[in-house]
């Protein structure tokens, strides 16, 4: 259960709709904010699959454009279908978070050991 990836991979894609929420970004942009907030352990390998998911159910948009290095990116943006997905994601969110802090409301301490 020490294993963090197991704990995020129910959680990555609520996480990448919300960075894509927020502006328009390509797969990199994607991986690099998340280890700005501490999500070290996800790969553009994890991330890309993800992206195309979320794109086939339509949560996601995509548009390629020119890159000053290299070929064209594609790049990310929130559709209305993904908004509404986001806001469910936060919602289920929130309620299992104040339930496990619930559980956990006691722990702490040597109450562990």
């Amino acid at each position: 259960m020490g294993d963090k990836s197991q704990f995020l991979r129910g959680t990555l894609e609520g996480c990448i709709l919300k960075i894509i929420s927020d502006e328009e970004v390509y797969g990199y942009e994607i991986a690099e904010r998340l280890k700005k907030y501490g999500i070290y352990n996800v790969t553009e390998g994890t991330i890309y699959p993800l992206l195309l998911r979320l794109e086939k159910n339509g949560f996601v948009d995509s548009m390629k454009k020119e890159s000053a290095v290299g070929p064209k990116r594609k790049y990310y943006s929130l559709s209305s279908l993904g908004k509404k997905e986001l806001k469910n994601f936060y919602d289920n969110w929130e309620e299992l978070r104040n339930s496990i802090d619930k559980i956990f409301e006691d722990y702490g301490g040597n109450k562990h050991e």
